[in-house]
């Protein structure tokens, strides 16, 4: 499927109607057991732990379809799926790290990946250090000789920061360090982290992969044998199991994901623009507007901008953002994002930055832009920014 076009790819990989008799969609496997004919093929399937398969946590045809698509999407060699974005994401670095070894991780990340980093990690000894994800190139400086992996968010799914990504990955490879991008925000649509050097791409395929707020998954891509084997290890050795039907709903969002996320697009770019002329609002954060300070790179780098954006609303107290927020009624309350429905929540980025404070003028709201008609959803800011200006 390399050789095709997104689209093409996102229509056909990991589909084989041949092989389970004609069906257009691969069937759900539910397992736990596998069963073997002999003790000479138990035998030899342990001799090949990362193919075929030998028990239900290790997977089954439903986990390789969505895997293999996965892999021709991005580009990559193979991939391993897990049950959870935040699951993709601490796989993908405890593979790669040991008690003494030192990561470096965007300070614009995902709090749970920090979290993560902070509680887990340093309990075992390994060191976190927060970097600007301005930092491009100038990362060479916090490379120390203990650094094992670099990790990269771009754009931070709070503060829209764009990085630098192949001068990040370029200086990571002179110095024989791992790097991994969350790329869930733009998906392989929009950005190619192979092209880009990264090593490894981590999703949160419960956003724009399901696209439909209903499965949880998670999805490490790699670019090499090495790398996949040891993530595989590391997935295996932790226990770690997507299940059938989350994987069965998570391939099936594939298909429709090119049309859906154009469609995301077009609707968050108009009402970023819209947002940037209301004078409720200090600062639309979103990279596709000309205003936005990563929009050089993100032009240069990203093929497109999905439905995730922040603003910044001038100084305002936490009672009228609750004015605001409490009655929508397209935008709804909620955590997670990159399904068919609008979201809106407030976000406190202060609480979770440790090297670059975030400052901003006022307080943070963070736009999820579903699929709604836009002048609905225009409709529905229009009336909360009235309510933000009511007195109480």
């Amino acid at each position: 499927m390399k050789n095709h076009r997104t689209k093409t790819i996102l229509t056909h990989a990991g589909r084989d109607p041949r092989s389970n008799y004609g069906i257009v969609n691969p069937p759900v496997y539910h397992a736990s057991t596998i069963l073997f004919p002999d003790i000479e093929s138990m035998e030899e399937s342990a001799k090949r732990p990362f193919d075929g398969y030998r028990y239900g946590r290790s997977g089954t045809p439903t986990t390789t379809a969505f895997e293999q698509a996965v892999t021709a999407l991005e580009g990559g060699h193979r991939s391993v799926a897990v049950s959870s974005g935040l699951a993709a994401i601490t796989v993908a670095i405890g593979a790669f790290v040991r008690a003494g070894d030192h990561l470096l991780v965007p300070d614009s990340a995902y709090p749970p990946t920090k979290a993560y980093c902070d509680k887990v990690l340093g309990r075992y000894g390994v060191e976190t250090t927060y970097y600007d994800p301005e930092i491009g190139a100038g990362i060479g400086d916090l490379i120390a000789s203990n650094t094992r992996m670099i990790v990269l968010e771009s754009p931070g799914s709070q503060t829209f920061e764009v990085q630098d990504v192949p001068a990040i990955s370029a200086t990571a490879r002179d110095r024989g360090v791992v790097t991994m991008i969350d790329n869930t925000w733009a998906t392989p649509l929009f950005f190619r982290p192979f092209d880009h050097g990264v090593d490894l791409s981590v999703h949160a395929a419960t956003k724009y992969m399901v696209g439909h707020a209903d499965a949880m998954m998670g999805v490490i891509c790699t670019n090499s044998e090495e790398h996949f084997r040891a993530v595989k290890t590391e997935c295996y050795l932790l226990g770690h199991s997507a299940g059938p039907d989350d994987l069965y709903l998570a391939q099936r969002g594939l298909r429709s994901m090119a049309a859906r996320l154009a469609q995301h697009q077009t609707s968050a770019l108009q009402i970023a623009q819209w947002l940037e002329t209301r004078p409720e609002v200090a600062q639309v954060l979103y990279p596709a507007l000309p205003s936005h300070p990563g929009h050089e790179l993100w032009k240069r780098d990203f093929h497109g901008a999905s439905g995730l954006m922040s603003i910044v609303l001038k100084p305002v107290d936490a009672a009228a953002v609750a004015r605001m927020i409490d009655e929508m009624d397209l935008f709804s309350i909620g955590f997670s994002w990159g399904g068919y429905e609008s979201l809106i929540v407030p976000q406190n980025p202060e609480s979770h930055r440790r090297t670059v404070p975030w400052t901003a003028e006022g307080p943070l709201i963070r736009l999820h832009i579903g699929l709604e008609d836009v002048d609905d959803l225009i409709e529905d800011l229009e009336g909360g920014f009235t309510r933000l200006k009511a007195a109480p």
